[in-house]
């Protein structure tokens, strides 16, 4: 293998419009000169001079960094910068990634070496392009520069709004592979900080290569519009925005990559919207985030307070980085960028608000819904989220695949990210996406008129007719503005179903104020649950549930199952116990909870 630097001779080659002068270290074209950084060059010529083989990352990193050590995500940032300037693009592909191994150098060059006396031309073939491809081109300028300090860039793709409701929503795009992957950051996020450091940029990068990459700030953090801090998003909004930006982007259908705290929200999306979900992956994720006897792994109430009390006093630090990232807890550049990412992501007010909130959901009862292909990835020694998380995560959604790595990193861009990254690939460019779908999750309400003959013996024959039609009027309007979807109507009650549980138990509480207002009382019951879908029809347990979970409602409350309850965190409303029932026909002890007006 020839070196880097050979004194004896001095070579030139020429590749797709690109002349590569190794002597004077030129990248032109026949319109400028390319800057590039001096180890992306040295990548640059390395991969050049071998064009056609497939060399490893050891043998590429002891090449261009000699005897210095250095992380292979170095090396992933050079291939990826290389990318971006030579302008691959799905068509035109410059440099292969073979996995687990290292790069291929696919372009047909022609190696001009000029030695004492005479010239010598090789033309190198062009090397069999796989579908493990890497392809990234997200409209970097061609011109590149070193970018200041060790480890951080400024480049960032362009920002968007879209606007849900009268809230703006701010959201990127990078790559144009055929898959559609929405990224779901947990926690804090900011758009423009995730590239401001080479092993986020260079995590999203890769996702870019083989993907239509979409990421967005939820409302209230980041780049988004900032709101109260008792409005943040539930889940349920976070949803809404996930469809807005979608729509925005002309995206019908896309796989959701959900880390951590994003594992739920994009959970609750696939079991609720499978229609618009290709597939599901979650990487360090969790069902719930207070410790109970089902669920011994996550921290208890004391030591949430506590993360709670110390989130108040020193944020604006590099809070949480120990439990986090501890491979970089004492890298003083990723703490100092670590910490500006939490301040540009939230206030400390709006942070503390956001963790509580996270605390409160249980999505324990959703994750058996799950009918799209599903992928949770979990480092074993995670030291922020215990990897029998994970496991309870994958063992409750049918058939889906659980990946267990070293490491004891939550960030997932941190430690080693290539390994995550591949089997993430895998899955999405392997995955056999399901049709139509007969089956989804749904809150379902069921209200109906209490004492129905008592009530109808009261009225003459005309004026309770009367009563009825305008009263099936005013429910309908409820279900238009609450954007429920009515499912069957009789004279004694109606039953509808939402993809969001606290416009359902706001439609309920309209309508029974409503109800009120005529003298006549009903009873209400709400459950969130798997249902069959049939020309438009929908059944099964959680239709019953929520008929027999009214059955029992008194007339001046609004009952509701503990599923219902644990899915609307952070909405505001407020709940009481109310009893534990068993039902005919259905398995189990069933808590439930009234609604506080």
């Amino acid at each position: 293998m020839k070196s880097l630097n050979d004194p004896t001779k001095s070579s030139t080659f020429v590749f797709a419009g690109f002349t590569l002068d190794a002597a004077e270290r030129i990248l032109k074209t026949d319109r400028e000169v390319l800057t590039l950084p001096p180890k992306v060059f040295d990548t640059l010529c390395f991969l050049t001079q071998n064009a056609g083989r497939v060399m490893s990352k050891e043998v590429m990193m002891a090449a261009i960094w000699d005897d210095s050590f250095v992380e292979e995500n170095n090396l992933a940032q050079n291939i990826s910068t290389l990318r971006r300037v030579l302008g691959e693009t799905k068509e035109n592909r410059f440099i292969e990634t073979v996995p687990k191994f290292g790069y291929r150098f696919v372009q047909r060059v022609e190696e001009i070496v000029t030695g004492d006396p005479q010239i010598e031309v090789f033309e190198r073939s062009r090397a069999r392009i796989y579908v493990e491809d890497e392809t990234v081109f997200d409209g970097e300028p061609t011109t590149i520069s070193s970018t200041g300090p060790q480890g951080l860039r400024s480049f960032v793709p362009e920002t968007r709004y879209v606007q849900n409701g009268d809230v703006n929503i701010a959201y990127q795009v990078v790559g144009d592979g055929p898959i559609d992957i929405v990224f779901v950051m947990g926690w804090i996020s900011h758009l423009e900080y995730f590239w401001k450091h080479h092993l986020f940029a260079s995590f999203l990068d890769r996702l870019a290569s083989f993907s239509r990459l979409i990421l967005f700030d939820k409302r209230g953090t980041g780049l988004s519009d900032r709101v109260p801090n008792d409005q943040l998003p539930t889940l349920e909004q976070r949803m809404e925005d996930v469809h807005a930006v979608m729509n925005a982007v002309g995206s019908q259908r896309a796989v959701l990559i959900g880390v951590s705290e994003g594992g739920p929200m994009c959970s609750l999306f696939a079991a609720t919207y499978p229609e618009r979900t290709s597939a599901l992956v979650m990487i360090g994720t969790y069902a719930k985030r207070i410790r109970d006897d089902d669920y011994p792994w996550a921290p208890t109430t004391e030591q949430r307070e506590a993360f709670f009390e110390l989130m108040k006093r020193d944020w604006g630090k590099p809070v949480g980085i120990e439990e986090r990232a501890p491979s970089m807890a004492n890298n003083a550049e990723f703490r100092e960028w670590w910490a500006e990412y939490l301040r540009m992501g939230a206030s400390p007010g709006a942070a503390v608000a956001l963790t509580k909130m996270n605390a409160e959901i249980d999505v324990r009862n959703v994750l058996p819904s799950i009918r799209v292909p599903s992928l949770v990835i979990h480092r074993k020694d995670d030291s922020c989220l215990k990897v029998e998380e994970g496991r309870f995560v994958a063992s409750k959604i049918p058939a889906a695949r659980f990946v267990e790595l070293d490491g004891d990193d939550h960030l997932p861009f941190v430690g080693a990210q290539d390994e995550i990254l591949d089997e993430i690939e895998r899955f999405v460019t392997g995955a056999e996406y399901a049709g139509e779908f007969d089956r989804v999750l749904a809150t379902v309400l069921n209200i109906r008129i209490a004492n129905f003959a008592v009530e109808a013996a009261k009225r003459s024959e005309s004026a309770w007719r009367d009563l009825l039609a305008n009263g099936r009027e005013a429910v309908q309007r409820q279900l238009e503005v609450f954007r429920g979807n009515e499912v069957s109507y009789d004279r004694r009650g109606i039953l509808a179903t939402f993809d969001g549980p606290a416009r359902a138990i706001r439609c309920a509480a309209s309508i029974v104020e409503a109800a009120e207002k005529t003298g006549v009382r009903v009873q209400t019951g709400l459950h969130t649950g798997e249902c069959d879908v049939t020309g438009g029809r929908y059944s099964g347990v959680a239709v019953d549930l929520a008929v027999h979970i009214a059955n029992i409602s008194d007339g001046d409350n609004i009952l509701v199952s503990r599923t219902v309850k644990d899915l609307v965190a952070g909405s505001g409303l407020l709940f009481a116990e109310h009893s534990v029932a068993k039902f005919p026909d259905i398995d189990g002890q069933w808590r439930l909870f009234s609604v506080n007006s």
